[in-house]
């Protein structure tokens, strides 16, 4: 599986923890929208998209299965994103 392309829309808003949003295309074949650009206690992060339960709670729609999958879609799209704020 390759991330063939990342898209990254940078928020305006300087008081929300919300940095971003980013959608990534795997593979020229399957794409992946609406992953959250967070910033978190230890620097930024991404979160994958949810949806929420009848519960209250959140649960991911789609989501990379090992560590090093998501630390490969982290990586992109933070490279991205960091792209995005230096243009």
């Amino acid at each position: 599986m390759k991330i063939t392309s990342v898209n990254v829309r940078v928020t305006d808003k300087e008081d929300s923890k919300m940095k971003g949003i980013a959608s990534i295309l795997l593979d020229d074949c399957f794409a992946i929208h609406d992953i959250r650009i967070i910033e978190g206690e230890k620097g930024l992060f991404i979160a994958m998209p949810s949806r929420k339960t009848p519960s209250g709670e959140y649960r991911d729609i789609a989501h990379p299965i090992t560590p090093e999958c998501r630390k490969m879609f982290e990586d992109a799209v933070l490279e991205e994103y960091n792209k995005q704020l230096n243009a």
